[in-house]
């Protein structure tokens, strides 16, 4: 049986939760037509946060990876299409990391692109009713450097892998004026997500594109 191995990192900047491993603690061991969803807790720390998903690969062995990270503001679901070689911390990481324009590896491309079919994904979710996009950037922080640093380990391989931001829980939107989306919500988007990398052996073409 084919596997997705979905990953959600730990709370961070001083959050009590971080609505990707809720979302990764549900999804654990979900059934999919054709495949199953394995899952990991992953750190914000730079480098063990992509050492953690590289461990998880070799113990599962799957043939997808969705990297999950949280990202304030965004009322959306967005797959992300590329990732890019520079980390560039506007606040520390968790181990108090916090790197100023530098390269996550020295001899890595300048960027890496999502290996999944992003554009597939985005039109299941939207068929379910949940608010999807594609998004063209994964920012500079440890997302972005787990989606570079993953597609860059598995530069070789058949695996197919990416990233996607899901939006901030209502809870930690409480009393301003951020957009949110209920966990259950987040949960099947992902799902349906997972399920979408499994029916698709090749991207849809249909515009996603934006003008800035």
């Amino acid at each position: 049986m084919r596997k997705v191995l979905i990953t959600g990192f730990e709370p961070f900047g001083g959050a009590s939760v971080n609505p990707a491993l809720e979302a990764v603690l549900r999804l654990d061991g979900l059934k999919l037509n054709g495949g199953e969803i394995v899952t990991c807790s992953v750190p914000v720390t730079r480098y063990d946060a992509i050492n953690a998903v590289t461990k998880a690969i070799e113990l599962h062995q799957p043939t997808f990876v969705i990297t999950v990270g949280q990202a304030a503001g965004r009322s959306a679901i967005t797959p992300e299409r590329v990732a890019i070689n520079i980390d560039d911390f506007r606040i520390p990481d968790n181990g108090g990391n916090q790197p100023i324009d530098e390269p996550i590896f020295d001899d890595g491309p300048d960027a890496y692109f999502s290996t999944l079919p992003i554009k597939a994904m985005t039109l299941a979710m939207q068929e379910h009713g949940i608010p999807c996009s594609v998004s063209n950037t994964a920012g500079t922080f440890v997302c972005n450097h787990v989606f570079y640093g993953v597609q860059h380990f598995l530069r070789d391989t058949d695996i197919g892998h990416g990233f996607i931001h899901i939006p901030l829980l209502p809870e930690q939107t409480a009393a301003t004026d951020q957009p949110s989306m209920s966990l259950e919500t987040i949960v099947e988007g992902l799902k349906v997500a997972a399920q979408a990398t499994l029916d698709n052996k090749y991207d849809v073409a249909v515009g996603a594109g934006k003008i800035c």
